[in-house]
């Protein structure tokens, strides 16, 4: 079986990817499908205290058997092609798992390229899944809502209201980012590397991060440029796709708005 490694892993890494794949091979059979590398190792981001996250895709009845197992130095992770192939909506548990298959390498694929596809369709979102996350879950209203009671505390002189209300608002308002470019949100730790390595295309990496520690400040400058560059691209996001919906929930705040544009 020929594997596509990464360059950046170490010789270690390698051995341990070999072995991995002989054994379940071994196991398996035909009912190996292919491997997905993920975590730290995946993205060049591992320290001597990382190990390696596998994906082992298999068969419906191979993967039946199985079960995670974890080790100092490699978790495997069965999971079947099948279900692979399923996307979790937004707010659905499996939701949360989507970005551990972003910019990841498929270090084996038996199935003539279903695996690699399942990969990236998990990382990214269609219009109708981005205008979910922004309007159905109410992640654009809802980040609108925490920036104004920020804004709202910093008016009235409450820092600490200011302070936790802006706090409060960094998943939502991420959320939206990253759904405005079609992407699922990353975890936080690999967030400033997601900005350098792929930039989004309206978010400047080195725009964003001060702004989003701007906001964990509850400063109201900050805020009010996140607001300008989010209305901006919700009206491209909606120009490119002959609507308004996205508009209309910013035009829903009607006068409340002012606060954002003082």
């Amino acid at each position: 079986m020929s594997l596509e490694v990464p360059n950046h892993l170490t010789a270690e890494q390698r051995e341990l990817i070999v072995g991995l794949t002989e054994r379940n091979h071994s196991d398996h059979g035909d009912g190996l499908l292919g491997l997905v590398l993920s975590g730290s190792a995946a993205r060049g981001m591992a320290t001597e205290r990382s190990d390696l996250d596998v994906y082992v895709v298999l068969t419906d009845d191979a993967a039946r058997e199985r079960r995670t197992t974890r080790s100092v130095s490699v978790d495997e992770i069965p999971v079947a092609l099948s279900e692979l192939e399923k996307v979790p909506p937004f707010g659905n548990q499996g939701w949360w798992f989507r970005w551990s298959f972003a910019w990841v390498p498929t270090l084996l694929d038996r199935t003539g390229g279903r695996i690699p596809e399942a990969v990236r369709r998990q990382a990214t979102l269609t219009a109708d899944e981005a205008d979910a996350v922004l309007i159905h879950h109410d992640r654009l209203d809802g980040w609108i809502n925490y920036a104004y009671r920020s804004l709202k505390a910093d008016r009235d002189d409450r820092p600490l209201e200011r302070r936790l209300d802006a706090a409060e608002s960094m998943p939502w308002l991420l959320d939206v980012v990253f759904a405005l470019a079609g992407r699922v949100r990353p975890y936080h730790k690999y967030l400033p590397w997601e900005l350098r390595e792929h930039p989004l295309p309206d978010w400047p990496c080195d725009v964003l991060l001060p702004l989003l520690e701007g906001t964990l400040d509850g400063d109201p400058a900050a805020i009010r440029s996140l607001f300008a560059r989010i209305e901006a691209c919700c009206a491209s996001y909606d120009a490119a796709r002959g609507q308004d919906r996205i508009r209309e929930t910013i035009d829903a705040w009607g006068d409340e708005l002012v606060i954002f544009r003082q």
